[in-house]
């Protein structure tokens, strides 16, 4: 996904939204999808579909007429379903992706430094003459 979310785009009316929310409102923000479990993941293998939940907001109206709206905080977003395409096992949490033995074999290794003074010779092979005659 690398900092763009093949799943995000904006709806006809200007909503920005993620194709992969299957219950609950579509309609994300940049800090949701950053809390995205599939961002967390990060495979090409990883197949799934997620649910959004928005907590509603309690108003609280006291007997002197004030009024208080009790929020419990952002919504969430976390897996429906989520599975592995290669090795076909279901995955629950970001972890299981994450720490996969298919994708830590796929990761950079490291690159070997050369150590100094261990410069090779450049051999020079002869170039090919056309023989004429």
């Amino acid at each position: 996904m690398n900092g763009v979310c093949r799943y995000r785009g904006v709806a006809n009316d200007g909503r920005i939204t993620c194709r992969k929310i299957v219950h609950g409102d579509n309609e994300v923000s940049p800090s949701l999808c950053s809390a995205c479990p599939a961002r967390a993941c990060d495979c090409d293998n990883l197949c799934f579909s997620l649910h959004k939940r928005t907590p509603s907001p309690i108003i609280v109206r006291y007997g002197n007429g004030r009024v208080e709206v009790w929020d419990d905080g952002p919504p969430t977003i976390s897996f429906v379903r989520a599975a592995c395409s290669i090795k076909m096992m279901p995955i629950t949490t970001p972890e299981l992706c994450a720490h996969c033995s298919l994708r830590t074999s796929f990761l950079p290794q490291p690159a070997i430094a050369a150590q100094p003074g261990a410069e090779r010779d450049v051999i020079a092979f002869p170039v090919p003459v056309a023989a004429t005659g």
